[in-house]
């Protein structure tokens, strides 16, 4: 038998669960998304991939490294698309600025998090991380383990 997908929010585009694994999430944005045509039509199929996502600020901008939106089959031969563009992030200034401040100063990390649909724009949720370590990850491993039998237990004995 096959394994069910988890069920997602109609609006959610792609997630980058690695980065709850590596880092420790600490301050959530909304960003908007710069995008070409093609890139709009290939999220609206699915097809984006935010593993090795990262964000970048140069020269008071936001820029998306790392995505990866692969282009769709039907999209014209004399147009050249290329899957892992650098993409520019739509912030206000004063998240800017504080996005700079903690990369810069305390030597945090800017990474996506999710692709996801608001009406008919497509935002990405960038956060500010801070890298884990080995033992931070087991630890976080061994939390969900117990959690998860946590839920087992209450289960059974509640049907009994």
């Amino acid at each position: 038998m096959s394994k069910k997908k988890p069920k997602q929010n109609d609006n959610t585009i792609a997630r980058n669960k690695r980065a709850s694994f590596d880092f420790q999430l600490l301050e959530s944005f909304e960003a908007g998304v710069a995008l070409e045509g093609w890139e709009v039509k290939s999220l609206r199929m699915g097809k984006a991939q935010l593993t090795d996502s990262y964000v970048l600020v140069k020269d008071g901008e936001a820029w998306l490294l790392g995505s990866q939106i692969t282009p769709l089959d039907t999209v014209s031969t004399h147009f050249v698309s290329d899957p892992t563009r650098t993409r520019k992030l739509l912030l206000h200034r004063k998240e800017l600025a504080k996005i700079l401040a903690a990369t810069t100063q305390k030597g945090l990390t800017c990474v996506c998090t999710q692709l996801y649909w608001k009406g008919h724009l497509v935002k990405a949720r960038i956060a500010l991380a801070e890298g884990k370590k080995s033992h931070d990850k087991r630890d976080t491993e061994k939390e969900r383990d117990w959690n998860r039998q946590k839920q087992r237990i209450i289960r059974d004995n509640v049907k009994q």
